[in-house]
């Protein structure tokens, strides 16, 4: 499983940098990186692009030692892991991606399929599983983009379990969520953190994550086509980049995997950082209008809708 999801990750990021070089007409960097303690990666950035602000492809196939404080994090969602370990022998493969368009009417969008599984002292598997999912953040919200998204990736989970659908779209809107503001991040989309043995087997648990994967150019590039050249104001550049100061208060202040990595020594910083947006603001005691398309966007982050 550990050269298979190596092998598949590497190659949907050439996939998807291929697909969206077309979009933006720059190329993407590639930087090829090792971890001293183990593994290594590929970091696919483009930075002020011609639609992007910022886009990261980001693969990472690292394996070694897990410290304490590391494992204590993970505890809280794996259970089987005993904290009071000093170590622990790990191996992780996966693939993430945020995209930033220029454009404040074409929506950011996080994705992120990972494998995980952790060892006995002897080299024996101890614990796997997968994680992993797709949310879209718009800065001005169009119904229609929510519902096609959406609807993407419920055709994906369905082919495999009516019940994933409902299940990782709350469990979704329930993690992607700024506790300090009482507002979602986005309109979300599926996640899921620990699908093992208990769910399912592996090989049917490595066929859902490929189809959610391979579902990610279907999802997300019709609607960055249909709003990446759209008209827009100085102020509606304004509520964008405000948008996107809630978008770095999340990454920093609760999102895991931020801290995970952190937490991970030999860890590339500027891959776990490469989710932050180029430019962002912060307004003091900022509101929007009463009744205006910004405030409808922060009604629906405040109660998640079902938008299919």
């Amino acid at each position: 499983m550990r050269l298979r999801m190596e092998k598949f990750i590497k190659e949907q990021q050439e996939i998807i940098v291929r697909e969206l070089e077309k979009v933006d007409g720059k190329k993407f960097r590639r930087d090829e990186w090792t971890r001293e303690n183990g593994g290594g990666g590929m970091s696919c950035v483009l930075q002020d692009g011609i639609v992007f602000e910022k886009a990261g492809v980001n693969i990472s196939v690292v394996y070694g030692s897990l410290p304490k404080p590391a494992i204590q994090k993970m505890h809280a969602n794996h259970k089987m892991l005993d904290p009071s370990m000093e170590s622990l022998d790990f191996f992780a493969a996966g693939l993430s991606m945020v995209l930033h368009p220029k454009n404040p009417m074409a929506p950011t969008v996080h994705l992120n399929y990972r494998y995980f599984e952790t060892a006995n002292p002897d080299g024996s598997s101890q614990a796997w599983w997968f994680g992993g999912g797709s949310d879209l953040t718009p800065a001005y919200l169009f119904d229609e983009d929510a519902i096609h998204f959406h609807k993407t990736l419920k055709t994906a989970c369905d082919s495999h379990d009516k019940t994933y659908y409902p299940r990782f779209k709350k469990w979704c809107d329930e993690y992607f969520y700024n506790k300090h503001r009482g507002e979602c991040r986005g309109v979300g989309g599926i996640f899921f953190d620990d699908l093992d043995d208990s769910e399912s087997d592996q090989e049917n648990t490595f066929a859902f994550i490929q189809d959610c994967l391979k579902s990610f150019i279907p999802s997300y590039l019709p609607i960055l086509e249909k709003r990446k050249d759209m008209p827009f104001t100085a102020e509606e550049k304004d509520w964008q980049q405000i948008r996107r100061g809630k978008y770095v208060e999340f990454n920093l202040v609760h999102d895991r995997g931020t801290a995970f990595g952190l937490n991970t020594p030999g860890s590339r910083v500027e891959s776990i950082l490469v989710s932050l947006p180029l430019t962002a603001s912060w307004k003091y005691m900022h509101e929007p209008e009463p009744k205006s398309r910004e405030q409808r966007l922060v009604d629906v982050l405040k109660y998640p809708k079902d938008w299919v």
